[in-house]
């Protein structure tokens, strides 16, 4: 077996290693790289410049958006959205069952997860379907998400609680809510959330 990827002639412009396996119907865009061991399975729908790490496992009926960024190890299950450039840490987890019994088939009880543009999901991290993960929010590496989770919360623990800010360039933000790496200023609203300051 050997290291290097090679374009698909199903998709133009992406790049799969030999060892993954991508069923049919599937879409996936230009300047995706699928590395080793991967499998996509059918009515999956990946987006342009995404990097799909070692061994993980995408659908049936996922979507992927746009420059994202699935580490090793991670499975994407039926109900699972990831919006444009998220990112999933090593090995995070998502869940499509609440309570999951082997002798009980719950195919029809799986629940939606939406984790919305820019989110980062750290290593070992386990997000528990049915809730949304707001935009440029930050788990933190193993954490457990039991509720929806705002737009730019860091959350960590277990439960996953709101421990603090972060940017949307990735930085935690102090007292002052100011990036330290863009200089970009944020506001909390009455209601406890956090949006760009105008």
């Amino acid at each position: 077996m050997t290291t290097e990827l090679s374009e698909d002639a199903r998709f133009p412009g992406v790049r799969i290693h030999e060892s993954s396996y991508v069923d049919a119907p599937v879409t996936i865009g230009e300047g995706t790289t699928i590395w080793h061991f991967c499998h996509v399975l059918r009515d999956v729908s990946i987006g342009r410049h995404c990097s799909i790490g070692q061994n993980a496992m995408i659908g049936p009926r996922a979507s992927v958006g746009n420059g994202c960024k699935i580490q090793n190890n991670v499975s994407i299950y039926e109900g699972v959205v990831l919006e444009d450039d998220v990112f999933c840490g090593p090995s995070c987890v998502f869940t499509n069952v609440v309570n999951p019994r082997a002798n009980v088939s719950r195919k029809a009880e799986f629940k939606q997860t939406v984790v919305k543009h820019g989110a980062t999901i750290g290593a070992n991290a386990t997000i528990i379907c049915g809730h949304n993960i707001g935009r440029y929010a930050f788990i933190a590496a193993g954490a457990v998400v039991t509720d929806d989770v705002s737009d730019y919360a860091l959350m960590a623990g277990v439960p996953a609680r709101r421990i603090g800010w972060m940017s949307a360039a990735g930085e935690k933000l102090g007292p002052d809510l100011v990036c330290p790496r863009d200089g970009s200023a944020y506001r909390e609203t009455r209601d406890g959330q956090l949006e760009p300051a105008a």
